[in-house]
């Protein structure tokens, strides 16, 4: 079976002849012209190829909201914009970042490697271990597997740790969690972020108050580490 792709680009000349490309490669490509409508056409992808400039929502912003829905499909950013403070506000919720103008084997390229990523991360059983926990990562559920009991995460936990997940063994800061998740700036003092942290160590944790699944990096922030 084909492995479909989301593509969002505006602009009709490149879509054209990176569809066909794609399509040549043995992909099922759906394209879309603008971010409207993407969240449901992403159902069923193994990954999104998504422009930054596009009409209406701008690429960043449909970007974060469709990782906040669909948070195990890889992201695939399109920009001719290079500047660092770009790349790095890209790369705060896609996988990669690539520059226009680009060669379609170098597209296609880190196409496959995301693709692999995505299987690597995903067992033959589609779960990944943590500690006591179980995560099924197509399904967004996760099981504590000394009770046997579903672990019910609220919208915010679940985001806070599927972006955890998604940049596992990688420490990410404070602003750089909040952002991804409330998409809005974090203001220096803001104990939001801490609190659904306690929250979560307190549905996650063996023991809350020695965390070992969501580590605190003193005066930096907070990551996941690698099993």
């Amino acid at each position: 079976m084909k492995q479909k792709l989301l593509y969002i680009e505006d602009e009709v000349e490149i879509a054209s002849w990176v569809r066909a490309d794609l399509e040549e490669r043995e992909y099922e490509v759906i394209w879309l012209e603008s971010g409207e409508g993407a969240t449901e056409a992403a159902k069923g992808c193994s990954l999104i190829i998504l422009d930054v400039m596009l009409p209406g929502l701008d690429g960043f912003t449909v970007g974060q909201r469709l990782k906040k829905e669909h948070p195990t499909i890889p992201i695939v950013m399109l920009s001719a914009r290079t500047s660092i403070d770009d790349k790095l506000h890209g790369l705060d919720f896609a996988d990669d970042y690539v520059t226009k103008p680009f060669h379609p084997d170098e597209l296609a390229a880190r196409i496959e490697v995301q693709l692999r990523k995505a299987g690597t991360n995903i067992a033959a059983d589609e779960v990944v271990k943590l500690d006591h926990l179980s995560i099924y990562e197509k399904d967004n559920r996760i099981v504590n597997e000394l009770t046997q009991e579903e672990v019910i995460l609220s919208g915010k936990q679940f985001h806070i740790f599927a972006y955890l997940l998604r940049h596992m063994g990688m420490i990410r800061t404070k602003e750089q969690i909040y952002e991804a998740v409330w998409n809005e700036s974090y203001l220096d003092g803001d104990k939001t972020l801490m609190v659904h942290i306690r929250h979560l160590r307190e549905k996650l944790e063996r023991d809350p108050a020695n965390p070992t699944i969501i580590q605190t990096i003193r005066g930096v922030g907070y990551r996941v580490k690698k099993p």
